[in-house]
């Protein structure tokens, strides 16, 4: 692994100190006294301090002007604002020291928001449920971004200090607590990092290495200059932190296709991916990772890359999520707009070939052509969901699919999810069918937070414009507190009823369907204006995966010609598909 240059590092004579800041003519490092830095030629500011031991705190001021804190800092006490504390990643005692991760074809995700997944919102609380998921089937538990962000409340991508994670959910070890503690269940764990701006409030880097950011723009702020080889370095050390000093299974990197310069190959990502591949080899561990990209990029996508050496495993697949989203409640708004055409047509394609926009145009893009042929790759490049954050969340009111489909519809699209053979996301409490919404909130002061109330409704007019005072306000605590999740509705109809339903879906998945991930590639689907759906794929092992379904609330007639093969879920096929009904079965080519 190379040598991390951005924050303090820690050995048995003391601690080194460094900043990257081309624009300062004199910074100092401020302890219980003032230290000056030594400047170099290329911008870095650096001095050693003898002695000087974990838990110290820090600033450095520019110019005998501005204090400010480390941006590499590991650690915020006293949020963004305030000093920066040592820390020592070598001291923590791991228990799982033997875990090296699960292969690719295992996965099936939770994405969570630490501080609404319990009452307490901290690391330590999640650790007392990670039973919960294994019982259900659950592998791999994906975190919201942590980076440290202003305020106690915040969705996570508003982060301006990447590597520290945010103090309002525990310290550093609390964190590696609840890794470990994953990882001695089976679990592994994932992180949401954001790479493509830093948030609004508490990011200094402009004021002493204005070389950061270009002159465009990013719909959230300034885009960030991978161009600068220094700037470029500050992204692939910190993934590389989090998978080496935190020893996170995999990331997940936001919205790709606004990070400057990614349509016009600079290397950021390939270079990243290739230093995660150079991680893995040295460490042996199996270690993933995975794109949201509104481009619908296939060429930067090998599930079967392993080690990474310049791609990446799977992406977020939207196109299959709003395809379900517009078939289940009939919505058409916004993004919803591009799926109205045929929806179920849409579905057969996202089942058979991944995308649904492979290079057509869309209008909600401002009807540029969108995607790339995806057909070729394995289903394991797609991770697919009816629910997340951002789906929930982006809503006026953050309501769930729950609170607005039928509950017979639901089950039949976790039905089709969690059985196909690509890689299937739930939305925390999504398994027993929790309604607690989960509408956007920050912690913001001041102009700032009127600015968000206002910017959100310009962003999301689409969705907000009929709900008007109904809104929660995003700076409310009362807003972040409705998004706790109801742990005790899993034991109450029909939260166990659905609880069940996904637990008997995914140890199919996993007796029947993960061994044979590896080499198995798309089929055909094809879907009627009945709702009749039908789809195969060839498995890794030769083996024919066939799914019939009835998407529709009246009963049909199968199709004429019937697969042989083994049910492995939903029962035998009969002369009349009941409405809802999925099928699955294995069989030979």
């Amino acid at each position: 692994m190379r040598s991390r240059q951005f924050g303090p590092r820690v050995s048995k004579d003391g601690v080194s100190f460094r900043l990257w800041a081309p624009a300062a003519k004199r910074v100092d490092l401020l302890l219980d006294r003032a230290l000056p830095m030594q400047r170099r030629d290329d911008g870095w500011h650096a001095v050693d301090v003898p002695g000087l031991t974990a838990g110290s705190r820090y600033k450095f001021r520019i110019d005998n002007e501005l204090e400010v804190p480390d941006p590499g800092s590991d650690f915020q006490p006293d949020d963004v604002t305030g000093p920066s504390e040592v820390i020592d990643h070598g001291a923590y005692a791991w228990r799982a020291k033997d875990w090296r991760g699960r292969p690719w074809q295992d996965a099936v995700f939770l994405e969570s928001h630490v501080g609404t997944f319990t009452h307490e919102g901290t690391y330590r609380a999640m650790i007392d449920k990670l039973d919960h998921l294994v019982e259900t089937g659950i592998t791999a538990l994906e975190l919201m971004p942590l980076a440290d962000f202003a305020g106690r409340r915040n969705w996570g991508y508003d982060g301006v200090l990447l590597y520290a994670p945010d103090s309002a959910y525990g310290r550093p070890d609390d964190l590696r607590a609840l890794i470990d503690e994953a990882h001695l269940r089976g679990l592994m764990v994932f992180l949401d990092v954001v790479y493509n701006h830093f948030g609004p409030e508490g990011n200094y880097l402009g004021h002493y290495a204005p070389e950061f950011f270009t002159a465009a723009h990013t719909p959230w702020g300034s885009a960030i200059d991978y161009r600068v080889p220094q700037v470029r370095a500050f992204a692939i050390e910190n993934a590389l932190h989090w998978l080496a000093d935190y020893r996170f299974d995999g990331l997940r990197f936001d919205a790709v296709n606004h990070i400057f310069g990614v349509r016009d190959e600079i290397p950021l990502l390939h270079e990243l991916s290739a230093a995660v591949g150079d991680l893995a080899t040295e460490t042996g561990r199996h270690i993933h990772l995975v794109l949201e990209n509104g481009d619908n990029r296939a060429s930067m996508l090998d599930s079967a890359e392993d080690p990474p050496r310049g791609k990446f495993r799977a992406q977020w697949n939207d196109d299959y999520h709003h395809v379900w989203h517009v078939m289940l409640t009939g919505e058409s708004a916004g993004y919803y707009g591009d799926y109205q055409d045929d929806p179920r047509g849409d579905l057969a394609r996202a089942l058979s070939s991944g995308f649904v926009y492979q290079g057509k145009r869309a209008a909600f893009w401002g009807g540029e052509p969108r995607g790339e042929p995806s057909g070729h790759l394995a289903p394991s490049a797609f991770v697919n969901f009816l629910q997340n954050h951002d789906q929930i969340g982006n809503r006026a009111l953050g309501d769930r699919l729950e609170s607005i489909a039928a509950p017979a519809a639901v089950a039949a699209a976790l039905a089709v999810t969690l059985l196909a053979p690509t890689v299937p996301m739930l939305f925390m409490g999504e398994e027993w069918g929790s309604r607690r919404p989960f509408p956007f909130f920050c912690d913001f002061q001041g102009g700032l937070a009127d600015a968000v109330r206002k910017g959100r409704r310009i962003e999301y007019e689409w969705a907000y414009s009929k709900y008007g005072d109904e809104v929660p306000d995003p700076l409310a605590v009362e807003t972040f507190k409705s998004a706790v999740i109801d742990w005790e509705a899993r034991n109450q109809s029909p939260g166990k009823e659905r609880l069940a339903l996904v637990r008997g879906l995914l140890a199919v998945r996993h007796k029947e369907i993960a061994p044979r991930l590896p080499g198995a590639t798309f089929g055909e689907a094809r879907a009627g204006a009945d709702g009749l759906l039908t789809a195969d794929w060839i498995m890794g092992d030769g083996t024919r995966l066939h799914l019939i379904a009835n998407l529709s609330a009246s009963e049909l007639s199968p199709p004429r010609t019937r697969p042989a093969g083994k049910p492995i879920w939903g029962g035998a096929l009969t002369d009349r598909l009941l409405p809802w009904s999925v099928l699955w079965s294995l069989g030979e080519v």
